[in-house]
């Protein structure tokens, strides 16, 4: 008797857009695919941990009510290393999903790093799966780098966004990966005007925690009322770089299937739009479920 496919996950970097894992994998289980392997990096760390713990409707449930100044109260301001220290975060997850080790976990996890001494991508497999994941999400800039073991770890985003190839050499023979990114690059500039803001609004907190560090004490020109924000610079800057690095990965080293969200419209900041990239993630599992279904043989 043929054996069935061990069937893998990869799980993309990509910030608040990485909500929609939330919706892949719920919408994958609804079709009876259940990955038995959960490979993430960055967002994709930290959504695949909890998924492999078993926990993904409490995450899911808990991003759904998230608001704005719920994500703000997760924010630790420290200019070292990053705008962020990062501790906070990492402490809510400790005590609502519960740190384990790797080896405790019901489904394989593993994680992306990068060593910023060498450049080299770190495979973060064992001992502390809150330690992995907080490595694996520090967004360079945003979240300070840890030291682990000697190797001081930033975004995995930097070297492997979509890890496919950990996902297999973890034991997967089909991976769906799910690129976060795809329809990203130029959509700010396609939309240049945006909707009306309050502090309320979906860009208006982090515009202004970012406002401090753009003054320099002067009038704005007509020349820098031409140019896009500071945000819009950073987001599409890193947004350009993940892509650009996951498609040349996911040429060497590809998935059997690709899911590629439409989140354009979300920033990279928008974590309390949860409900909206959960429903993205689904759309994408829709839409592809016939790919899908050819590469499981049904």
């Amino acid at each position: 008797m043929k054996r069935k496919p061990v069937i893998g996950v990869a799980l993309g970097s990509g910030s608040a857009r990485g909500w929609a894992h939330i919706g892949v994998l719920r919408a994958l289980a609804r079709e009876g695919v259940e990955p038995v392997v959960i490979s993430g990096c960055s967002i994709g760390a930290f959504v695949g941990a909890i998924a492999a713990t078993g926990d993904l409707d409490k995450l899911g449930t808990w991003v759904e009510a998230l608001g704005w100044q719920d994500v703000v109260g997760l924010m630790d301001m420290g200019l070292r290393g990053g705008l962020l220290k990062g501790d906070k975060l990492m402490a809510f997850f400790e005590k609502e999903f519960v740190d384990r080790d790797f080896t405790a976990l019901p489904h394989a996890f593993g994680c992306v790093a990068t060593d910023l001494h060498s450049g080299h991508e770190v495979w973060l497999r064992e001992g502390s799966v809150s330690e992995a994941v907080r490595a694996s999400i520090a967004m360079p800039g945003l979240m300070a780098p840890v030291w682990q073991d000697g190797r001081l770890l930033a975004d995995g985003g930097l070297v492997n966004p979509v890890p496919v190839s950990l996902a297999r050499a973890m034991g997967a023979d089909l991976v769906i990966a799910v690129e976060l990114n795809s329809d990203v690059v130029g959509w700010a500039w396609r939309n240049r005007t945006p909707p009306a803001e309050t502090a309320e609004t979906s860009n208006g907190w982090h515009r202004k925690l970012l406002s401090r560090l753009a003054g320099n004490g002067r009038s704005a020109s007509a020349d820098d009322e031409a140019l896009p924000s500071l945000l819009s610079v950073v987001q599409n800057s890193i947004s350009i770089m993940s892509v650009r690095i996951a498609r040349s990965r996911l040429a060497g080293e590809p998935a059997d299937v690709v899911l590629s969200p439409r989140l354009a419209q979300l920033g990279l900041m928008d974590f309390h739009r949860g409900a909206e990239a959960i429903a993205e993630g689904e759309a994408a599992v829709a839409a592809a479920l016939p790919a899908i279904n050819r590469a499981l043989g049904r």
